[in-house]
């Protein structure tokens, strides 16, 4: 059944929404004067706006950028505040490990829409940047680009889906090795070679609006093909060949009977367009 658009406002602290039309909508981080730096009410809009957003047929695509000079600086440091209520170690251990499961939800709720994320980071991109853009589906970045892995230098471990998503997405471990122990400062076309990168532009604005093309794109698409296209490759990623294929048979089993299919065909051998339904 499809989802009816939620019809009140995308009011966020720490980011701005705007839908673009046709099926695309923008999601800007919205702290300019703090480098876009991640607070704690950041990690909980994002989360939220996202859910939202697999919530809403309307919405096809979604592209995600910074707002200011810079993509984000990463974890707000200054608003970064642990208390607890007890001296036990496992109690203190146990509320550690869950407030890292919240702050990890926020950007797999991008990973769990069925509309595809494209991400746009410009001039820096740190830490926790790195982090969400890695759990994005595609990335354009600007060659002025500066990114980082930034965690060892304040002594952790990236917590938050890098660890996890590049050497997925990466052939390059020893690169990816490299960047994540000396939390080095690396450029566009090292996030290219990484496959962190997915493509590259002069300007922030030539980024952008390639984006927002490619979004339109994919939003003119059938979003059954879409949303199963999706998620076939996030199965395939964690899974053998032999499991990605008995899923992918199991989901078209069922999204073969889609209306979708023949509309497509009759579309090609009419030469003409199609507009497609909801989910």
């Amino acid at each position: 059944m499809a989802t009816a658009p939620d019809a009140a406002p995308w009011a966020f602290a720490t980011l701005a929404v705007e839908d673009l039309g046709d099926g695309v909508l923008h999601v800007q981080l919205n702290r300019p004067k703090k480098r876009n730096a991640m607070n704690s009410a950041f990690w909980t809009e994002y989360r939220e706006c996202f859910e939202r957003v697999r919530r809403d047929t309307s919405i096809r695509a979604v592209v995600v950028s910074g707002n200011g000079k810079m993509f984000s600086a990463g974890l707000d440091l200054t608003d970064t505040t642990i208390s607890y209520e007890t001296k036990d170690v496992a109690r203190r251990a146990h509320y550690l490990n869950q407030s890292i499961l919240v702050l990890q939800e926020a950007f797999t709720a991008m990973e769990r829409c069925p509309q595809p994320v494209i991400v746009v980071p410009h001039t820096g991109c740190y830490g926790g940047a790195v982090d969400l853009i890695a759990a994005c589906d595609i990335r354009y970045t600007t060659q002025d680009c500066v990114f980082s892995i930034k965690e060892v230098d304040v002594g952790l471990a990236a917590d938050v889906g890098t660890l996890q998503r590049l050497p997925k997405m990466s052939a390059n471990h020893g690169l990816l090795k490299e960047l994540a122990y000396t939390a080095r400062n690396f450029t566009a076309q090292e996030a290219l070679e990484l496959g962190l990168a997915t493509r590259v532009f002069p300007t922030k604005d030539a980024a952008l609006g390639a984006a927002v093309a490619t979004a339109k794109t994919i939003a003119a698409k059938s979003p059954v093909a879409v949303a199963g296209t999706k998620e076939a490759i996030n199965y395939a990623r964690d899974h053998t060949v032999e499991e990605g294929l008995r899923q992918i048979a199991l989901w078209n089993a069922a999204m073969l009977q889609t209306e979708d299919v023949t509309k497509s065909a009759m579309a090609m051998l009419a030469k003409k367009k199609v507009k497609f339904a909801k989910l």
